[in-house]
């Protein structure tokens, strides 16, 4: 209501100037103005105009107080239309858990038959994967090796562990397998299996299978070369032969037969492992003899050509982890030793072996 009085009052000053217009000097010396008339529509428009914004200002009860208002209906009516901001907790992100069962290859992973190993149709072999537990859990005997895809190569499905795998420790583990009849390349899939029966193999995540790969040749076949005047000679062409290949664990004053991979037969024996005041040695029995070859793995040319001699070999002054060394057996076999670990603790030697057959 201020408001429209104030209005009231302009109008009212406006009439007076109206008026006071008539003692102003003559049309011809002054400018022209607005009549009385004009000025009160003008002044009447805007009093409207007001009095609408006052009503509608107006229009919401005023919140109820106990004392005087002490701001105008028009600012009392005008409310926030903000949104009310409402604080939410971030939670904080948990940290993934370490994986139970994962497994990691070993150096080398290929233990024997590495890929692409050629084979005779249905040659029988042994396949040795190297693993390594990179999980938190203990694997035992209730975990097997299982095939997974590809080429099964005559193998059993599942073949159980020996026994307990501690989280950070590496084992060997052997499965006995068969070449195809037909020749080509062929490659079995194998993972392993958990007491729950999932299925975990190697690299990230462990989502990846590790494999044996052979590729079956020909069989050897009789060469017949005809020579003058008439005469047929009969030429075979010989094939070598793996007599015996895998793993083998040595105990101090373990011996060995190379011919045929057993440790202490009781005869036959081709290599015996000694320690004495903190020295380990290899020692060739009877008629065996032995050298050191290097780090790359030898052909049998390479065991039938270089020197060996029956000296006993120093674990400690003369050879290293990987390390390949070719001998000759009782029989005459040539083959060559390699030195896989060597554990401190319990004085075991682990070796891989591998004897040539010659026809």
């Amino acid at each position: 209501m201020k408001l429209v009085k104030s209005y009231y009052w302009v109008l009212c000053l406006l009439v007076i100037a109206g008026l006071e217009g008539c003692n102003l000097p003559s049309p011809s010396e002054r400018t022209p103005t607005i009549s009385v008339s004009e000025a009160y529509q003008t002044v009447e428009a805007r009093l409207t105009q007001a009095i609408k914004l006052t009503s509608a200002a107006s229009a919401a009860p005023p919140p109820a107080t106990s004392g005087p208002a002490t701001t105008s209906p028009v600012t009392a009516a005008i409310t926030s239309t903000e949104p009310l901001l409402t604080r939410t907790e971030s939670s904080p992100s948990s940290t993934p858990e370490a994986m139970c069962d994962q497994a990691a290859p070993g150096v080398p992973i290929d233990v024997t038959i590495p890929d692409d190993t050629k084979m005779q149709p249905g040659e029988s072999f042994t396949k040795v994967w190297r693993l390594q537990n990179i999980g938190t859990c203990l694997w035992t005997s209730d975990y097997a090796l299982v095939w997974f895809s590809g080429e099964k190569l005559g193998a059993q499905q599942s073949v159980p562990l020996n026994g307990k795998v501690d989280p950070g420790q590496i084992v060997e583990i052997s499965v006995d397998m068969v070449a195809p009849m037909e020749t080509g390349t062929y490659q079995s899939n194998w993972k392993l299996r958990n007491t729950n029966g999932l299925l975990f193999g190697i690299g990230p995540g462990g989502v990846s299978a590790f494999w044996v790969r052979i590729v079956v040749v020909e069989a050897p076949t009789t060469t017949i070369s005809p020579t003058p005047p008439a005469t047929i000679t009969p030429t075979v062409t010989p094939t070598v032969m793996v007599q015996v290949s895998g793993a083998i664990s040595l105990q101090p004053d373990d011996r060995l037969d190379l011919d045929t991979g057993q440790v202490n037969p009781g005869s036959g024996e081709d290599l015996a492992y000694l320690a004495s005041n903190g020295n380990h040695v290899l020692e060739p029995i009877g008629i065996a003899a032995m050298a050191v070859f290097g780090n790359t793995q030898p052909t049998l040319e390479d065991c039938q050509t270089i020197s060996l001699n029956a000296d006993p070999l120093n674990l400690e002054g003369n050879l290293v982890a990987g390390m390949y060394i070719c001998y000759r057996t009782n029989q005459a076999l040539p083959g060559w030793v390699q030195i896989s670990g060597f554990e401190a603790d319990t004085g075991a030697l682990n070796l891989e072996i591998l004897t040539w057959a010659i026809p």
